[in-house]
């Protein structure tokens, strides 16, 4: 729920904080429009944070690919559940 501050499904904290990094400033306006177009199907704000990162580290070697080593794995985002269109051109 991107209308929740740091909270996912029952986890709540900051460590459960949803956001979307970019490298390239370009996109930082892209993603700010995307999540303004969004915020009419909402009732409360979109809380998502919106930063520039310079670091990423990729994740511990048990955290890749969890989902296919957990199919069952707790409060994941269901892929299958966005729209086709709005996936175009996107991956």
């Amino acid at each position: 729920d991107p209308t929740s501050l740091n909270r996912q499904g029952h986890d709540i904290g900051t460590q459960y904080r949803v956001g979307v990094y970019y490298e390239d400033e370009a996109d930082e306006a892209i993603i700010k429009a995307y999540i303004a177009s969004k915020q009419a199907s909402y009732k409360h704000p979109i809380v998502l944070e919106v930063h520039k990162t310079d670091i990423f580290y990729d994740a511990e070697a048990y955290h890749q690919k969890y989902l296919i080593k957990n199919p069952g794995g707790y409060c994941h985002v269901n892929m299958g559940l966005i729209k086709k269109e709005e996936m175009k051109d996107k991956i």
